[in-house]
């Protein structure tokens, strides 16, 4: 029985990988396809976040420039709540602005 000669190996490789959807690559290159015929992460962690909601915050942002007014009861709330910290001396400290103010100046000298 006579040997196939190697030119229609390669020939039938080349139509076998057209037929099975496959990449024809003879020289053995690294063609990362293995990475390409991964399953795609993207619809998996759009999923995992939730959707966006419009807020209060949104739709104050969209009214305020049509000159309508609106009132946030929450954020009045919490404003309220800074203040009375603040009364009772238990707010955020105030922010440096030179570098004579900061406390590793005050421990060097």
């Amino acid at each position: 029985m006579a040997t196939p000669y190697a030119s229609r190996l390669l020939h039938l490789a080349k139509v076998r990988c057209h037929v099975f959807s496959h990449n024809f690559n003879p020289e053995r290159l690294r063609l990362g396809n293995s990475i390409l015929r991964q399953r795609l992460r993207g619809p998996t962690l759009t999923a995992w976040y939730p959707k966006k909601t419009v807020s209060f915050r949104d739709l104050q942002d969209t009214y305020q420039p049509l000159g309508l007014t609106t009132f946030d009861e929450a954020e009045d709330d919490r404003e309220e709540a800074i203040q009375i910290a603040k009364s009772r001396g238990k707010g955020r400290p105030k922010k440096k602005r030179t570098a004579e103010e900061s406390r590793s100046s005050k421990k060097k000298k």
